[in-house]
């Protein structure tokens, strides 16, 4: 039988695959995101920058990235100490702290911020307890905080766990017969193996707080200048029928998104190669 002979597959040949393919991406991805640059090309560069640089819109730039990158970096700490302890431990319980997780990926955004409007309201569980201590959760820039980071935890762990279970322990081992104390151990043989996938896990994080909507709406109480985010203002002037400004901040979101693409794809890379030396 010939080298050459192409195997068998369940799916059709190459063009039909690559046709379906593009047809399905061009309805689904490229069609909507090209409708979005397409009307913000309409746009005068006055108008444009008008609509992306008000002071209002600034201030959303501003709560939505810095709030995003805050609770990213929060996630890439405890995301790793949660990851560690999952793999390296065996406790009663792991399995469904594991399985809790996955739960901001299951639970519908609105829900979570309905459940942690409730939990650190005034009144709430929690909130009862802070308000006394002058701690504000609830529709506050903490609040956004709060709902980003519980949002982005999942892909920090589920990053992370894979590059610690193939970590051995006898690298620890070694290093401590050595002479190496933990924080030694810790810098200079752990934490060298796990940067790709810490650094992609925080990139991940950081891009799914940019888009996140259900979960901030109802804890940030929407307060223009100081707790309003860039989704909501995009939906604020759509009901506005302010198109032309909802679809220029959509694009600069959109291009801030394909960024962060690009990084992610430039860290996985990384990785690999990383773990391939």
């Amino acid at each position: 039988m010939s080298l050459f002979t192409s195997r068998r597959s369940a799916l059709p040949g190459f063009n039909l695959s690559l046709g379906y393919t593009v047809f399905y991406l061009s309805l689904i991805v490229l069609v909507p995101l090209s409708a979005v640059f397409l009307k913000t090309a309409g746009m005068t560069w006055e108008s444009f920058t008008q609509a992306v640089a008000s002071p209002r819109v600034i201030a959303s730039y501003k709560i939505t990235f810095g709030a995003s990158f805050l609770a990213a970096l929060i996630n890439m700490v405890f995301g790793l100490l949660l990851a560690w302890v999952l793999v390296r431990y065996p406790f009663p319980g792991r399995k469904v702290i594991d399985a809790l997780v996955d739960l901001p990926f299951a639970l519908p955004t609105a829900v979570a911020g309905i459940a942690l409007t409730a939990i650190y309201s005034k009144n709430g569980w929690i909130g009862q307890f802070l308000e006394p201590l002058g701690i504000h959760v609830a529709f506050t820039e903490l609040g956004v905080l709060m709902a980003l980071t519980f949002i982005g935890l999942p892909f920090v762990v589920r990053t992370l766990q894979p590059v610690i279970e193939e970590l051995q322990p006898e690298i620890e081992e070694a290093s401590a017969s050595l002479g190496a104390n933990r924080w030694q151990t810790i810098t200079r043989v752990i934490l060298p193996e796990l940067y790709p996938a810490l650094l992609t896990g925080f990139a991940l994080s950081f891009a799914r707080a940019l888009g996140e909507y259900g979960s901030v709406v109802f804890i940030s109480g929407n307060m223009p200048m100081r707790t309003e985010i860039v989704p909501l203002l995009i939906i604020t002037k759509l009901e506005q029928y302010d198109y032309r400004g909802a679809t220029a901040i959509a694009a600069v979101m959109l291009v801030a998104s394909f960024l962060l693409l690009l990084v992610i794809n430039l860290l996985q890379k990384w990785s690999r190669r990383y773990h391939r030396v």
